[in-house]
């Protein structure tokens, strides 16, 4: 590298390097080893939905093991690993001041009473798949779901964050829902609580926030949105139901934005897509948005003409 361009790159890093000693909210130089690891929570979240569905994933090196040998030592990899990222965000969360000794003790107690709750979680998920392969007649199997379903994978990650969430135990379950975004384009808050049979359709841009309630055999579609109506109040309305709540039996289309903590979908009802909704519907109900009127527009060829777009001639309905 030319002897400029050393200079210039350390008067860069040089100037960078006196910026963090500004300490500022975006810098973490002091504290590095206080946060998570992320990767090695994404790792354990891959771990846990071999665990979740043994036979349907594999090791990194492709092979496949008999679930009696592997599992095992899937589960002390995943209690070591995620006890020791959950000590770190208990020890580092200034909510939960907790010596490290303290942390470390807690972490690994939350974390073995995590996974004593994975049967619970699939038998929720074993649900979950099959509302997915009843409501879809694209599906061919339930294997297909399992291993090429984006819905079902955000869903997976959302049933296992939400238990960790429940624990208390702080940033872990948001960056376990942040790997699931990533992969799938489908945002789930850890705090959100959903019940059984619920389907998640194609999925991507689907978004449910952290206080949304949703009960059991709801179908929505990509693009979905339960939301907030307003956050202006910012951290005052932490502990706030900001989300809507939407009863059992509901189908929401796609496009279809839900908003505010009073929000309640009435039992059975049925969301068009692109509705914005922003009051509660009664139970039984049907919502949809009139269809705009059509300019269309029918083409027919001049004689003579190789081209069909030569002339277009209006079409009333």
């Amino acid at each position: 590298m030319p002897l400029a361009i050393d200079k210039e790159l350390d008067s860069i890093a040089s100037e960078l390097l006196a910026d963090y000693r500004r300490e500022r909210a975006i810098d973490n130089v002091s504290d590095l080893h206080r946060l998570p690891n992320r990767e090695v929570i994404f790792d354990c979240v891959r771990k846990l939905l071999a665990v979740i569905y043994p036979g349907y994933y594999r090791d990194e090196s492709g092979r496949r093991h008999s679930v009696g040998g592997i599992l095992p030592a899937l589960l002390e990899e995943v209690l070591h690993h995620l006890s020791r990222q959950a000590a770190i965000a208990l020890e580092g969360d200034p909510a939960l001041p907790c010596d490290k000794c303290a942390a470390r003790e807690r972490a690994r107690k939350l974390a073995l009473e995590f996974l004593r709750r994975l049967p619970k979680v699939r038998a929720a998920l074993e649900e979950d798949l099959q509302a997915a392969y009843e409501g879809d007649p694209a599906a061919f199997s339930l294997a297909e779901i399992i291993m090429a379903y984006p819905g079902l994978f955000a869903v997976s990650v959302h049933r296992l964050a939400h238990e960790l969430y429940r624990l208390g135990i702080p940033l872990i379950p948001r960056v376990m829902s942040e790997y699931a975004h990533s992969k799938t384009g489908i945002d789930i808050h850890p705090g959100a609580r959903i019940g059984r049979r619920f389907f998640i359709d194609h999925g991507t841009g689907v978004v449910i926030g952290q206080s949304t309630v949703i009960g059991n055999n709801v179908k929505i579609y990509q693009g979905v949105t339960l939301g907030a109506l307003s956050t202006q109040g910012g951290q005052a309305l932490r502990d706030v139901k900001r989300h809507p709540t939407i009863e059992d039996d509901v189908v929401i289309y796609a496009g279809a934005s839900i908003l505010g903590g009073n929000t309640v979908i009435g039992r059975g009802s049925v969301i068009g897509g692109n509705a914005f909704i922003t009051a509660s519907i009664r139970p039984g109900t049907r919502v949809s948005i009139k269809t705009k009127e059509l300019d269309l527009k029918t083409v027919r060829e001049k004689s003579g003409s190789g081209n069909p777009h030569d002339e277009c001639w209006d079409y009333a309905i």
